[in-house]
């Protein structure tokens, strides 16, 4: 009777190769229209991530890959505590797709101790999509935590430098802005006073049922809900 042979973890390759497989050309083209460079469908590669559950050795190897698909499969197996701040700041910096940008800063930085280290940082940077992600993370100290932040001097910042701010920029400051008329009362008249002056996004495109990223009407609609109106 053969002896059964142990089957390790799979290795970058075997993983490109199946990630190869589940490339789909309109995928692809649907993806490039908002600056990700890959064609696989994300539910089908949230179900590789599942199967393959934490694997962080593995998943720098992915991200080393520079591949745009595999660097979002790194994110979802990795740990993001494991990672040091220096770390951090270089997968930021060296990222490029949209996706990777956002599932980095939201999957990862967020969850780790050096998250607001970094944020001071990249509020800071001068490269505009540094800043943005500095600016997300900004947004999330807005709403879960805001003890120590000047709120009064983030609205001053937004008002004098979002309507200039190239998109990605512009659109984190924009968030930082409605989340702070949102979750604090006594900022949100200037926070949609700002909003109405600026009028940042006030005619993006928003599917029927989703709220408008024009921050007095999402404002207001939040706002509107919690308060069960």
């Amino acid at each position: 009777m053969a002896e059964a042979t142990a089957v390790g973890p799979p290795t970058v390759a075997v993983v490109l190769a199946e990630l190869a497989a589940l490339e789909d050309p309109k995928a692809r083209a649907v993806n490039e229209r908002h600056g990700d460079d890959h064609g696989v469908n994300l539910g089908k590669l949230r179900a590789v991530a599942k199967r393959l559950k934490t694997q962080h050795d593995l998943a720098k190897e992915l991200w080393d890959t520079d591949d745009t698909a595999a660097r979002l499969l790194a994110l979802l197996i990795c740990r993001p505590q494991a990672f040091g701040r220096k770390e951090l700041d270089t997968m930021l910096r060296t990222a490029r797709a949209s996706k990777v940008l956002d599932w980095l800063v939201n999957y990862v930085v967020k969850r780790s101790p050096h998250a607001e280290a970094l944020r001071v940082a990249w509020l800071a940077d001068p490269d505009p999509v540094v800043a943005s992600a500095g600016w997300a993370l900004t947004s999330e100290r807005v709403v879960k935590g805001s003890d120590g932040l000047d709120l009064v001097a983030l609205l001053d910042v937004i008002e004098a430098q979002m309507k200039a701010a190239p998109d990605r920029l512009q659109w984190a400051m924009n968030t930082c802005l409605a989340q702070i008329g949102i979750a604090h009362p006594e900022h949100r008249p200037r926070a949609i006073d700002i909003g109405e002056r600026l009028e940042v996004l006030k005619d993006y495109p928003t599917p029927p049922n989703c709220t408008s990223p024009f921050a007095p009407t999402w404002i207001a609609e939040i706002v509107r809900r919690q308060d069960g109106r």
